[in-house]
């Protein structure tokens, strides 16, 4: 393939500094990451180590209900009679969704949908989910992306200068 550009370890390193230094500056703290295989996996698991929280792995083309449900605060049935809601913002948890990079927007935006339309899709409070308590970090941005992640490690422009970027873990040998 032509036009490719070779990341190596210092840059994910540096590039997940960065993203934790805008956490931090943020104030946002995941109660878990769920890193999106494959090319999510690694830094997700960085992440984790390094904020001591737990980590998941999640296909992106497969479905998971019980993180819907977390994102959006679901209230289990037992809980219900004293909450008078199917929903309550006490029960969301804070999730960090990682992957290497946002290209297109399409793996995330597709995320958003699948959640979404997963626990009570028609509540207009997803509208506060996204980017507050569920939010999206990557080690590569990419300008001409339709999703903006919320932590960036760094923002490349794919219009001009459409290269295909190989991270260590996909290059290691």
């Amino acid at each position: 393939m032509d036009n490719q550009m070779f990341y190596t370890n210092d840059f994910v390193k540096t590039s997940m500094l960065e993203i934790v230094r805008q956490m931090l500056q943020d104030d946002y703290r995941p109660d878990y990451i769920v890193g999106l295989t494959r090319g999510g996996l690694v830094p997700g698991v960085m992440l984790s180590h390094y904020l001591n929280v737990p980590f998941y792995a999640l296909d992106p083309n497969e479905s998971n209900l019980w993180m819907a449900e977390d994102a959006f605060g679901y209230v289990p049935s037992e809980d219900q009679e004293v909450i008078k809601s199917r929903w309550d913002i006490s029960y969301r948890k804070n999730i960090l969704v990682v992957d290497d990079i946002n290209d297109s927007g399409k793996t995330f935006s597709n995320l958003k949908q699948d959640w979404q339309s997963g626990c009570l899709p028609k509540e207009s409070a997803w509208n506060t989910v996204w980017h507050k308590n569920v939010k999206f970090a990557v080690l590569i941005e990419n300008q001409a992306s339709d999703f903006d992640a919320d932590y960036i490690g760094l923002e490349i422009n794919k219009n001009e200068n459409p290269e295909w970027c190989v991270f260590p873990w996909e290059n290691w040998w």
